[in-house]
């Protein structure tokens, strides 16, 4: 038997009923919506950098001001792909409004990212920050630094390493060096004058040896191995070496790179999918942060931290128009070149050093054998071991870090350790023990532990993982962003200052 229905009252519904006055699409957005926000900040700042992109004549454009928008709010809601955005453009309501029912379709979505944006973002983000330190939601007192590796937009197996590039080109060398010897001991005469050095070869040397060889091999008998390794190289060598080349002035200064990025640097992530520990190409995206705002971004090829301070700090000056007075990081960025950079541009550095908490520990502390605990005699520049002998100094060497720093290692050495009671304790190699000391680390370290034991160091060291790695959680976790889409320094740049952008503006909205 069929229920009835009678005592139910619904609602009118006719998805086919004509409106009498056109509806407005911006009463169906709330007044706080994130979405308002982002129109609102878009407007107060100046884009003529980004106006500057277009040279006029031809079609009209889509306005640059209202790209903008769609493509940070975009961001801002965890929508990256230019096919996502221009589906939303035609779908989501707050799209429609922030564009004025415009539907650019995904090709103009993503030349306008990836073209317009170069650039301009950076001034965009640079705009934003200065707003929110106008409006006292962030100050110049202090920055959280930390750095996150992300997956880059390229193949996971199309890696070229610096070492291979190294021996294959060895190889080459070798198999030519062989030839030639195998020619000379044929044609010694026709190959007298003519000897290429081995050591400096390109592929135009390798053209021109292989063509003396085979000259020189003409006529004569030559067994089949031999030629078809002439024939190997003739075809081969030249355009492997002009490869070589290509990769190695690409590769610059690291050990690898990918073919289908080559500004991507493999290196091993937290995220990994196959749980092997493989390496992958990726980039190492630096932030600095307050209250979970982002105040600057850089992004670099190198996998450990350490090296990236330098840039960073000058692009945080750039940004906020003067250095922050404190900065805070981990031990990744605990080196002598760090510590004096910091020091030279008057910032206090509450940055720890990779053995900070150990040295805290009894065991630690207690142990007279350790170079830190060594008693040191200023008047008579010697140490002392922990049966009082004296370690002497005995030689000054110099290095230089890869972003051109100079160090300088001061060497001691005790006079007699052989029949010492406390030898085995005190040092395991042969002769007399050597310490090495670098006097400016030391002044810079026991720096650095004052201000990071102090009562106001505390207080950092608990915000430190609270901001700025709560900031990269906000972003990979809480938005799903572990891989760039774009590929290239240029066009991850652009995409790390609309991350950041859309992650400040999210924090405005709370």
């Amino acid at each position: 038997m069929q229920k009835r229905y009678s005592k139910v009252v619904f609602k009118d519904y006719n998805s086919k009923q004509n409106l009498l006055f056109p509806a407005n699409i911006g009463d169906l957005i709330a007044d706080k919506h994130p979405v308002r926000i982002v129109d609102q900040i878009i407007d107060r700042i100046n884009i003529s950098s980004l106006l500057d992109t277009y040279q006029g004549g031809g079609t009209s454009s889509y306005d640059p001001r209202m790209m903008l928008k769609v493509v940070i709010y975009s961001y801002l809601t965890n929508i990256y792909t230019s096919r996502k955005i221009e589906q939303a453009l035609q779908q989501n309501v707050h799209f429609m409004w922030l564009s004025g029912m415009s539907y650019p379709d995904h090709n103009t979505i993503s030349r306008f990212r990836s073209k317009r944006l170069n650039g301009p973002v950076r001034e965009i983000f640079d705009q934003i920050v200065q707003l929110l330190i106008d409006e006292g939601l962030v100050s110049l007192k202090q920055v959280f630094l930390d750095g996150t590796k992300i997956e880059a937009n390229a193949n996971r197996y199309t890696f070229v390493w610096g070492k291979n590039l190294t021996r294959h080109r060895q190889n080459i060398e070798k198999q030519l060096k062989e030839l030639w010897d195998y020619a000379q001991n044929i044609a010694h005469q026709e190959l007298e004058h003519n000897e290429p050095d081995f050591d400096k070869i390109s592929p135009e040397k390798v053209k021109q040896t292989i063509e003396a060889i085979d000259k020189a091999l003409s006529g004569k008998e030559v067994d089949k191995k031999t030629r078809r390794k002439i024939s190997d190289g003739r075809k081969k060598w030249p355009d492997k070496l002009e490869e070589y080349d290509k990769f190695s002035r690409q590769m610059g200064e690291r050990n690898s790179l990918s073919k289908t990025d080559p500004d991507a640097t493999f290196m091993r992530l937290k995220e990994d999918h196959m749980n092997n520990s493989q390496l992958k190409p990726a980039y190492n995206w630096q932030i600095s942060t307050q209250n979970q705002f982002i105040l600057t971004y850089t992004i670099h090829q190198a996998l450990a931290d350490t090296t990236t301070l330098g840039e960073h700090i000058i692009s945080l000056e750039k940004t906020l128009g003067k250095m922050p007075e404190d900065i805070v990081a981990d031990a990744g960025y605990g080196s002598e070149e760090n510590y004096q950079i910091l020091e030279d541009n008057n910032v206090n550095a509450y940055v720890k050093y990779n053995y900070f908490h150990k040295e805290q520990t009894k065991k630690w502390r207690e142990n007279p054998f350790r170079i830190e605990n060594l008693h040191y005699n200023l008047d008579k520049d010697c140490y002392y071991c922990p049966m009082g002998q004296e370690m002497s100094f005995v030689k000054q060497q110099k290095s230089t870090t890869i972003n051109g720093y100079e160090q300088t290692k001061r060497f001691y050495q005790a006079q007699c350790c052989r029949g010492c009671p406390v030898r085995g304790g005190c040092h395991k190699g042969k002769g007399n023990r050597q310490i090495e000391v670098n006097p400016n680390l030391i002044r810079l370290r026991n720096k650095a532990k004052e201000k990071l034991i102090s009562k106001q160091g505390l207080i950092y060291r608990s915000q430190r993982p609270v901001d700025v790695e709560g900031t990269f959680g906000i972003i990979k976790h809480n938005h799903g962003f572990r891989r760039f889409l774009l590929r290239g320094m240029d066009k991850v740049n652009i995409e790390a200052g609309l991350l950041a952008i859309a992650q400040n503006i999210r924090k405005m909205a709370v």
